[in-house]
């Protein structure tokens, strides 16, 4: 019997069915991949990037507005979801108001995908470019923003899961991603012709026709359960804390 693996939309949705909050136009797959379950929401700050996101989901809530604000009832979702976005919001303020308006038990999911290199033909690809700009393909996706989450009070218990990700690429599509890296740009007609060549060398020695390549990914997961204790301790001030005087 074959066991059909979860996806990374799977593993973050686990157990829940209730109302989503997709959030930011870099979600629009979670959008997809939710269009058909009932009380789906979708935001974004840009008018523009929430009618895309409602390509993917028509019949979903648009809604536009500032994450750190949402103007959204307490306890409406059962789950919040973002990729590849988390590191554009002001951590604080953005974690403070996923809680607020996760139910109890709900969850917080983010995924960001990153390009694996260690794999052999992609650690060439990388040693290429970089021989022109040291800092080209460097990869800096914004993971590093997770930390405000582990660190959250909102947010005690994290969990996470990495996936992969093979994405077909054929040699001119390869040629046409070295083209376009900034170090390239910056060559002259005969530097990017020379970085060209060197690139499609590597397609050919790389590849078995009539196969492409297949560019690796991490999908790097994680989901964490609302605590709403932070939002609702009663606030305790010392008896000399405030003092009126008329």
């Amino acid at each position: 019997m074959t066991t059909i693996s979860p996806t990374p939309l799977d593993w973050l949705v686990e157990g829940s069915t209730g109302p989503s909050l997709v959030v930011g136009r870099s979600a629009a797959a979670f959008a997809a991949g939710l269009r058909s379950t009932p009380g789906l929401t979708l935001i974004d700050r840009d008018r523009d990037e929430v009618a895309q996101l409602l390509r993917q989901a028509p019949s979903a809530v648009p809604l536009v507005a500032a994450v750190e604000a949402l103007p959204l009832a307490p306890c409406s979702f059962d789950r919040v979801l973002l990729a590849q976005s988390f590191h554009r919001y002001a951590p604080g303020l953005a974690l403070s108001e996923f809680a607020r308006v996760l139910r109890p038990k709900g969850r917080l999911g983010i995924s960001y995908t990153v390009r694996d290199d260690s794999v052999p033909w992609v650690k060439r690809l990388v040693a290429l470019v970089r021989a022109i700009d040291p800092d080209a393909l460097s990869g800096d996706y914004g993971t590093d923003s997770l930390q405000a989450l582990s660190d959250s009070p909102y947010f005690p218990r994290v969990e996470t899961r990495t996936f992969r990700r093979w994405v077909p690429i054929d040699r001119p599509g390869l040629l046409a991603m070295a083209g376009r890296t900034p170090a390239a740009q910056v060559l002259d007609d005969d530097g990017r012709s020379a970085l060209l060549a060197q690139v499609g060398d590597l397609y050919d020695n790389a590849a078995r026709p009539p196969e492409p390549l297949l560019l690796p990914y991490r999908v790097q997961c994680w989901r964490a359960e609302v605590d709403h204790t932070e939002l609702t301790a009663p606030l305790d001030l010392p008896d000399d804390g405030l003092q009126i005087r008329l």
